[in-house]
């Protein structure tokens, strides 16, 4: 059995002294699409902070490709070959879209990030506006812009924060390309979804959280068997 690329046990996580996951259990193989779903404040986005280090304290054990990290610090995590894509996308404005992508440092894992004419290729919006201003680029663009300068750095584990929030159905139709090719070439992605529509058809397994636990665990093939059930847990 090949070695997980990322296996969390019992993880706690505070923020100060709001305790806010409460022993989080999972495991995503080498390849897979897992998408987490709950209502908001289930504790999604604290499980993505929570695998970066970007949480107050936390106990238990996070394994990326059977490698410990409880005990390091963020940069030392990322180096692992995590890319994290926080809900607010952290653009650099001044920048142009170009600079944006040729910024990221390449990762200590040895594996090359994806060469910027394969980015464009994968993002055409993205090559046409290539010499635009950070502001200038729609927020679809920018989201874009946000997973291709991920892909730069040769992180093969993508973290996603809610990348289909509030975006055009042409934008998150993009998007949805873009997991899929992910997944055709081999990267581990853990997505946190609001768009049930979105994450539906392009996941491999589901968690559903609710108080800062894992409510449910299912697979792709069950998804319609467990729709009584989702809608109880997410109003879907």
């Amino acid at each position: 059995m090949a070695t997980p690329a990322l296996e969390i046990r019992n993880l706690q996580a505070w923020y100060g002294e709001s305790h806010v996951l409460h022993g989080v259990d999972m495991l995503v193989q080498p390849g897979e699409v897992v998408t987490l779903l709950g209502r908001n404040g289930a504790g999604r986005t604290s499980t993505l902070r929570a695998i970066m280090d970007l949480t107050g304290a936390r106990k238990g054990s996070i394994r990326i490709n059977g490698q410990e990290t409880i005990a390091m610090p963020t940069h030392r995590i990322a180096h692992l070959g995590v890319g994290y894509c926080p809900e607010e996308r952290g653009i650099f404005s001044s920048l142009s879209c170009e600079e944006n992508l040729l910024l990221p440092p390449v990762l200590k894992t040895g594996t090359q990030g994806m060469p910027i004419d394969e980015i464009y290729a994968m993002f055409p919006n993205l090559a046409e506006r290539k010499n635009s201003q950070g502001t200038r680029l729609s927020g679809g663009e920018q989201q874009m812009l946000a997973v291709a300068r991920i892909l730069r750095t040769g992180a093969k584990l993508l973290l996603l924060d809610e990348i289909s929030e509030g975006l055009a159905p042409v934008i998150v139709q993009a998007l949805a390309r873009m997991i899929v090719m992910l997944r055709e070439k081999g990267y581990t992605v853990v997505m946190v979804e609001q768009n049930f529509r979105f994450a539906a058809p392009l996941a491999d397994r589901f968690y559903v959280m609710e108080h800062g636990r894992i409510a449910l665990e299912f697979g792709a093939a069950e998804l319609e068997a467990r729709m009584p059930v989702l809608n109880q847990l997410l109003g879907v």
